[in-house]
């Protein structure tokens, strides 16, 4: 049993891995929103074009796929706490919000605070200057409605 568990931690991608393939998928969304290029086209460049060996090569493939096909659904989740349509925003902050949001809807095995302070490093690094704290109060109004109780629980330590 020990063996095994063990053996499931070291198929657990490193915190830096799960980085840098939110920050490869925030440029390739970029990308995406910008062409309009095919999917698998851009994912087979950001392949050839980036050392993949310090990266969670599945979460960025998830990401990149996942989140155009939920792109509506991840819209319309955000779009009661947005302050502008989104069509309006960056096209940076769009990317590190729908990641964001596909994160928290999507995957739950990502802690809530862990998202938020992901997507927030994603906007310091490629956004404009103060676009984290519009990306930091967007997630954090989203997290309570889709992630209650996690929020509850955790507010209450």
């Amino acid at each position: 049993m020990n063996q095994e568990a063990g053996r499931k931690d070291a198929q657990r991608p490193k915190p830096s891995e799960r980085r840098r393939a939110r920050q490869l998928a925030l440029q390739a969304l970029y990308q995406w929103q910008m062409s309009k290029s095919s999917l698998t086209d851009i994912e087979m460049q950001f392949r050839a074009d980036n050392d993949f060996s310090k990266v969670d090569d599945g979460y960025f493939h998830t990401l990149l796929h996942g989140i155009p096909r939920e792109m509506s659904t991840l819209d319309d989740t955000m779009n009661p706490l947005l302050d502008r349509p989104i069509s309006q925003l960056d096209p940076v902050e769009v990317a590190a919000l729908r990641i964001g949001c596909y994160e928290l809807m999507h995957r739950m095995d990502v802690p809530y605070r862990v998202v938020i302070n992901e997507a927030i490093e994603l906007v310091k690094r490629f956004g404009a200057q103060d676009s984290h704290r519009y990306i930091n109060g967007i997630l954090d109004k989203l997290a309570p409605r889709v992630r209650a109780d996690e929020v509850r629980s955790h507010r209450k330590r």
